[in-house]
């Protein structure tokens, strides 16, 4: 059913709604947990990974839209999770779940759903509140799953109006570990699964701001000996573990609400030379740390077809290369406000925004864009040995 700007009368047998700020009401089947969240709406235009998406805890306090409508076809497993019990509220997706078919799935897409806390929305016009969000930007809204059809719309109305959304929250403490950890995992093959890690150097400190698995798991595969420590650890706390190089993870929220306690302990590694990689918010919060500036973007980019380019002098015969890549964010540097000394490397060539920048005279560079895929195309996998490599 298309979004209204009006309150349609429920239909008959509408056991889900999603609720925008602004009043509007979109029915349709509800599926997984029951009950309701409140957040901010987007959508991906990935074809692939619904379960990585959903489990990527950069959508702490976010609704996905889906613009694939056969969401849940391939049923899901414990091998394409991104984090545990994080990631994405829930989801609004065009076609009612089907039954899976696929020889990797362990369970429906709705079992695990329901297992992961995270509440479905079938039914609706993905398309229409696609181009919804791409013309008045992403809305806040409440996303609701009773199975007895019952639903206190003024009272969802209100939740979502008053919501405070994105800006201004630090989303960290939410997804962060608590305690640091030796990562031990590789990379996934098919028939092997995840393999170990074997290496002892050299050593990649990993602040975890709410980081996916796979980017540890790829840091590995360069190379690295992984330690994952929690986003607010101290300066003293980090160099106490004689890192060879300091990985800064993506992670939901506000940069600059964030960068409150993280920007003083990246300039700290910066000033002590730590060779320094960051993704994501970990690019963002780079990025302020250097003096530059971040802000929220209108509908953000969260896809596995993003076209970036590399234009830094830094990249030398592969300047002008195209990079197809994932891409999860909603906030972005501020391209020109980059000080002297600080390289815009990639750009995307969607809208011209910054995604990419290096320091000139250090070891130190960040991307806004996801090269560890999971899902979504491996064109910028030589990030990871890039930085392995030079430690």
């Amino acid at each position: 059913m298309a979004p209204s700007a009006d309150t349609p009368a429920q239909p008959p047998g509408a056991s889900g709604c999603l609720v925008l700020g602004d009043g509007t009401v979109i029915w349709g089947k509800g599926f997984g947990h029951i009950g309701e969240a409140v957040g901010e709406v987007c959508f991906n235009t990935a074809m692939t990974g619904y379960q990585e998406v959903m489990t990527d805890p950069s959508y702490d306090s976010q609704i996905v839209t889906f613009t694939f409508p056969h969401i849940g076809n391939v049923g899901a497993n414990e091998e394409d999770v991104e984090s545990k019990g994080l990631g994405a509220l829930g989801c609004v997706v065009r076609e009612e779940v089907t039954p899976h078919s696929n020889f990797r799935a362990r369970e429906e897409f709705i079992e695990w759903m329901a297992a992961n806390r995270k509440i479905g929305l079938s039914g609706v016009d993905t398309r229409a509140l696609t181009r919804r969000i791409r013309m008045a930007g992403a809305p806040n809204a409440v996303i609701a799953y009773s199975p007895d059809s019952t639903f206190d719309i003024a009272a969802m109305q209100r939740q979502a109006a008053e919501w405070s959304g994105l800006e201004g929250l630090d989303l960290v403490p939410n997804v962060s570990r608590q305690t640091s950890e030796d990562w031990r995992g590789n990379v996934w093959q098919m028939g092997f699964g995840y393999g170990e890690a074997s290496s002892s150097s050299p050593h990649v400190v990993a602040m975890d701001f709410g980081a996916k698995d796979n980017i540890f798991r790829t840091l590995v595969r360069a190379g690295a000996k992984v330690t994952v420590v929690p986003g607010r650890s101290s300066f003293d706390e980090i160099m106490a573990l004689k890192p060879d190089g300091v990985f800064l993870s993506n992670g939901p929220g506000d940069p600059a609400a964030t960068g409150e306690y993280a920007v003083p302990v990246i300039k700290g590694l910066l000033d002590a030379d730590v060779p320094l990689f960051g993704i994501c918010l970990g690019h963002q919060l780079l990025g302020l740390a250097l003096g530059a500036k971040t802000a929220k973007m209108h509908q953000g980019h969260r896809g596995a077809n993003h076209p970036v380019q590399r234009v830094g002098e830094g990249w030398g015969e592969s300047t002008g290369l195209v990079e197809i890549t994932s891409m999860n964010h909603g906030f972005a540097v501020d391209g020109d406000t980059l000080p002297e000394g600080v390289e815009q490397t990639h750009v995307s060539l969607f809208d011209g925004s910054n995604c990419g920048i290096a320091v000139k005279g250090k070891r130190a560079f960040g991307v806004q864009y996801h090269p560890e895929a999971s899902p979504g195309p491996q064109d910028s996998f030589y990030l990871f040995e890039k930085f392995v490599g030079g430690l």
